[in-house]
């Protein structure tokens, strides 16, 4: 039965099944079809009209092809092989299960991997720029030592966001040995320590202007440590209102809570922390996890051995 099914016919079905069938949007469509149809070109490029003559060889050259690329085609990028591979396994997934094909040559030809995306970093100056954008430890209000307390605390303890606005002022010890208690994914618990210049801004907030923020609730007294204007616990949304206008005004536009966290974990291993150490500090469960960050520092390896090495260049 599936012998005489030609390749062309089976991707007209295939490409009708998405859309009537599974209700795929016009665009996800429009790219299938072009990939399929590229896809059954190359086929009758081999001899390979029908269903039935298509191999394993056959699919993972053309997942090759796609990569190097040929005189009418550039060279695709690993995420749009990826989505040209999905298809046509779809395609041949399909055949199978309409009887119009006996196996599926696609089964075993999996996806390119896609490229890991490293975390994003900004470099220490960039940092302390964005600190001082937040306003002065010196400034009377209280708003303005509330941000860059925020700022200071996510940069100085690699927090996630949540953890910052979730953060009660019962959870801060300031004394001594500065710590904070956060509470992270699953309601893990653990213990970061808090640098001085987070310290002296949480110091400068909690001692002036949080009791000016707490003021103004009309409700019982949050225990949040960062409060809004009205005195309640600062939301999510709030915090990144605050990053987002001391980035503008750095001139660093595209700084998010995860830039900060990123950039202290990339600090520390820069520094030459250990990377165990470093996963408990952001609370990985695994360090599988925190290893992403290792590949960030590769590029800071290179530039040193590329300035150092007396034959890094000929």
């Amino acid at each position: 039965m599936g012998g005489v099914v030609g390749v062309g016919d089976a991707v007209r079905q295939y490409l009708q099944y998405l859309v009537v069938e599974r209700g795929l949007a016009a665009n996800t469509v429009e790219s299938y079809e072009r990939d399929l149809r590229r896809y059954a070109e190359v086929l009758g490029a081999r001899g390979k009209r029908e269903l039935a003559d298509v191999t394993t060889v056959d699919v993972a050259e053309f997942r090759a092809a796609l990569h190097v690329g040929d005189e009418e085609h550039q060279p695709l990028a690993a995420s749009s092989v990826g989505r040209a591979v999905v298809a046509v396994r779809g395609l041949h997934g399909f055949a199978v299960k309409q009887g119009l094909a006996g196996d599926d040559p696609a089964r075993e030809v999996a996806p390119p991997a896609q490229a890991k995306r490293l975390p994003k970093a900004i470099s220490v100056d960039e940092v302390e720029r964005l600190l001082e954008a937040a306003g002065s430890t010196e400034d009377p209000d209280a708003r303005v030592l509330r941000d860059r307390a925020l700022l200071e605390f996510l940069y100085g303890t690699g927090a996630r966001i949540s953890e910052a606005t979730g953060l009660d002022v019962d959870d801060l010890d300031l004394a001594d040995d500065p710590v904070v208690l956060l509470t992270g994914k699953g309601g893990k618990q653990r213990y970061v320590p808090v640098g001085s210049y987070a310290v002296t801004a949480l110091d400068a907030y909690l001692v002036r202007g949080r009791p000016v923020l707490a003021a103004a609730a009309t409700r019982k007294a949050s225990p949040a440590v960062f409060l809004n204007a009205r005195g309640g616990r600062l939301t999510r949304q709030g915090a990144w209102g605050i990053l987002r206008e001391a980035s503008a005004r750095s001139g660093k536009k595209d700084v998010s809570p995860h830039t900060l966290r990123h950039s202290f974990a990339t600090h520390l291993l820069d520094g030459g922390a250990d990377i165990r150490v470093v996963q408990e500090l952001l609370g990985h469960a695994s360090v599988t996890t925190t290893q992403v960050y290792t590949l960030v520092t590769v590029d800071k390896l290179r530039e040193v051995y590329a300035a150092a090495h007396p034959r890094a260049f000929g």
